[in-house]
């Protein structure tokens, strides 16, 4: 699926991609949630992924896995599960416990074509994911409440109908994170979700000890 695709032919598996999107309640229970993240030294092609596993709600880490991998696909905004998802889905591979719902560094359905690389992590691999970004790739909102814990909406700037995200601030007047379902959670979901996951810093817990991870990955500290 990842393999030997131009950027345009990567747009058009994403729009067929669309109609496999679930955005419903997930009702299974939830022990274990994990985070994903990627990490790469500028202008070189090798991806140093990880995914560590925390129990929930307690949020200790009970396992982690990482993979080290070359890309060939350029870095194109819209398009990062075709330059990340690959490692990533390797390192699921190596999991012994697999989490009830993967947290990735990265959009949801917050996303031109609601295929962020959660939601396209989602489908492939048949799980629940949700996408914590640091920033807005698409759509409008008005800022939240400057406490911790303040939520607003996140809508499409041209269809306003419908929310596909949400802002969440996690700390006190600080920058709020872009959190959008990826693949069978609920917008409200995600966000009480990630709400819980919170542990006094900006980014929740599984982004937060997963982007931890691929960085001591990527300098050999591991």
């Amino acid at each position: 699926m990842f393999k030997q695709i131009n950027p345009q032919e990567a747009i058009e598996l994403q729009k067929k991609m669309r109609q496999q999107v679930r955005i419903e309640p997930y009702e299974g229970e939830l022990r274990y949630i994990g985070g994903a993240d990627v990490s790469l030294n500028r202008f070189s092609t090798t991806l140093y992924a990880g995914i560590i596993v925390l129990s929930y709600p307690e949020l200790e880490v009970v396992e982690y896995r990482t993979f080290r991998g070359e890309t060939d696909f350029p870095y194109i905004p819209g398009l990062l599960s075709f330059r990340e998802a690959p490692a990533l889905i390797e390192v699921w591979k190596k999991l012994t416990i697999r989490p009830d719902i993967l947290v990735v560094d990265g959009q949801g359905i917050a996303h031109p074509r609601r295929l962020g690389i959660a939601t396209h992590l989602g489908i492939v691999l048949d799980t629940p994911t949700i996408g914590c970004a640091k920033s807005v790739l698409y759509g409008t909102y008005e800022e939240p409440g400057k406490k911790a814990g303040s939520v607003s909406s996140l809508f499409d700037r041209y269809n306003k109908e419908g929310a596909i995200g949400a802002v969440l601030r996690t700390k006190d007047n600080v920058q709020p994170v872009i959190v959008s379902p990826g693949h069978k959670v609920s917008i409200p979901q995600s966000a009480d979700i990630l709400k819980n996951c919170v542990r006094g810093y900006r980014l929740p817990e599984p982004t937060r000890k997963a982007h931890e991870l691929v960085n001591r990955f990527r300098l050999g500290q591991l």
